[in-house]
C-alpha cells in the first residue's frame, strides 16, 4: 500500500493556488497551459499582496511576461514589474557591499561564511535578481565578535541590537546582532550561530573546511556548502513556519538539483532535524510537486514530519508579519513542537534563567546577582500584574 504524505489544502485561498501553480510551472514551460478555472474568481489585489508577501515576485513576473491571452491583468503585469525592478536593483547594492565587507574582514583576518543575500541566489537560481534579499546574513568565530564589531562601527554601521550582558549569558542566549548603515540603508546581521541555542549545529571550523567558494564578485566569496546550505534553510524556514514560500522554493531547486543523502555532512539525527526536514518534503511536495528521493522516505513516515507540515499551512496561508506571527500562542505551540525532547526540558528550565529584564527590575551588587534565579518567578509574576494593572487604568 502506498504511503499517504498529502496534507489538507482545503483552507488555502483561490489566490495563494494560482501562485503555486504559476510556481510549479518550469522554466520551458508556459503558463498559458494553467487550467483555466485558475485564474477565475481572484482577487488580483490580494494576489500581488501574497506575490509580495511570500517574495516570490521576481519569479511570478518572470513566468507571467510569457503569458499572450490577458488571464492576468495588465496593472498587475505592471506592478510586478515594478517590484522586480527594485528588487534587482536592491540585490546589486548587497552585491556591491557584500564585495566590500568580505574584503574588510579578510583583510584583518576575520573567516567568514554568507549565509544568504545575493550569493544564495546566484547559487539557486543563476541569476541574482530572481530571489529577493532585504539584508546580509554572515557567520563568523565567536572568537572574532568583538573585532567585527569593530570593523562594522569603523565602517559607519551602528548596531540595532543585540546581547546586553548579563552574567555571560549571551553567547548561548543569542545567536546574531543586526547592524545598518544609516547612509548605504543595508542592514547586516552578524552571527556567532546558525540558530538559537540549544539548537545543535556544525562548529564554524567544520562549516568553514566545507566552504564553497563563490565568484560572484572580483573577489572569491566563502559560503556554505550544498548539505550544509540545505539543512541551514529548512531549519531557518522551519523555525519560521513556513511563512514566506520563497524558502519552500529554496528547497524545492535544492531538491530538484539533487542532495547526497549518503554524505556525511547529511546528518539529520546529530544535529536533530529528522522531523523538520520531513516537513520540509511534505512541504515542498504537497505545494510546488517537488519530486521525493527514495531516500527521504523514511523522513516521510514520521507521523511528527506530517504534523508539523500541516500545521504551517495556517502560517503560509496568510499575509501577517513575522511580528505577528510571533506573538500569537498558536506560533509559540508550533515553536515547541519543532523541538527534540532534549530540548524541550532546556526550553522549560531556561524559563528560570535570569535576564537583564530582572537587573532592571530590582538592582542587585553583582556579588549578589546569584540571588535573581530565587527571585526570577516572582520579578517575572510582579512585572505581568504590573502590565495588567497598567491595562486596566488606561481603559
Amino acid at each position: 500500500m502506498k504511503n499517504d504524505y498529502s496534507i489538507d489544502l482545503s483552507n488555502i485561498s483561490n489566490e495563494l493556488s494560482l501562485l503555486l501553480e504559476i510556481l510549479k510551472t518550469g522554466n520551458n514551460d508556459s503558463i498559458s497551459l494553467l487550467k483555466h478555472e485558475f485564474f477565475k474568481e481572484i482577487d488580483w489585489d490580494l494576489f500581488l499582496d501574497l506575490s509580495i508577501h511570500h517574495r516570490v515576485f521576481p519569479l511570478i513576473y518572470n513566468k507571467i511576461i510569457k503569458l499572450d491571452d490577458k488571464s492576468i491583468p495588465q496593472h498587475v503585469i505592471n506592478t510586478l514589474y515594478l517590484e522586480y525592478k527594485k528588487n534587482t536593483f536592491q540585490m546589486l547594492h548587497l552585491c556591491g557591499e557584500m564585495e566590500q565587507v568580505n574584503t574588510l574582514f579578510t583583510e584583518n583576518k576575520v573567516r567568514l561564511l554568507f549565509l544568504k543575500g545575493p550569493i544564495i541566489a546566484a547559487d539557486l537560481y543563476g541569476e541574482i535578481s530572481h530571489r529577493t534579499s532585504k539584508d546580509l546574513d554572515i557567520l563568523i568565530p565567536i572568537t572574532d565578535i568583538e573585532k567585527a564589531e569593530k570593523l562594522l562601527k569603523n565602517a559607519g554601521y551602528e548596531r540595532e541590537n543585540g546581547p546586553t550582558a548579563f552574567m555571560g549569558d549571551w553567547k548561548w542566549r543569542y545567536h546574531h546582532v543586526a547592524y545598518f548603515h544609516p547612509l548605504k540603508k543595508i542592514q547586516i546581521e552578524l552571527h556567532w550561530r546558525q540558530h538559537p541555542f540549544p539548537s545543535k549545529e556544525p562548529s564554524f571550523n567544520e562549516l568553514w573546511d566545507r566552504k564553497r567558494i563563490s565568484l560572484l564578485t572580483k573577489n572569491p566569496l566563502f559560503y556554505l556548502g550544498k548539505e550544509d546550505l540545505f539543512l541551514y534553510l529548512i531549519t531557518h524556514g522551519a523555525r519560521h513556519g513556513w511563512f514566506r514560500l520563497r524558502w519552500l522554493v529554496d528547497i524545492d531547486i535544492m531538491l530538484r538539483k539533487g542532495i547526497n543523502l549518503k554524505s556525511n555532512n547529511f546528518n539529520m539525527r546529530k544535529y536533530g532535524k529528522y522531523s523538520i526536514v520531513g516537513q520540509a518534503m511534505i512541504l515542498s511536495s504537497n505545494l510546488l510537486n517537488t519530486p521525493i528521493d527514495f531516500g527521504f522516505i523514511k523522513l516521510k513516515e514520521v507521523k511528527s514530519s506530517k504534523k508539523l507540515a500541516q500545521s504551517a499551512i495556517y502560517f503560509i496561508n496568510g499575509i501577517s508579519s513575522l511580528q505577528t506571527i510571533a506573538s500569537t500562542k498558536y506560533f509559540h505551540r508550533y515553536l515547541f513542537s519543532l523541538k527534540s525532547n532534549s530540548q524541550k526540558v532546556f526550553s522549560i528550565l531556561i524559563l528560570f534563567y535570569p535576564t537583564n529584564v530582572d537587573a532592571e527590575t530590582v538592582v542587585l551588587p553583582k556579588s549578589l546577582h546569584f540571588l535573581y534565579f530565587l527571585l526570577r518567578p516572582f520579578l517575572s509574576v510582579w512585572r505581568k500584574s504590573r502590565k495588567i494593572c497598567t491595562n486596566s487604568t488606561s481603559k
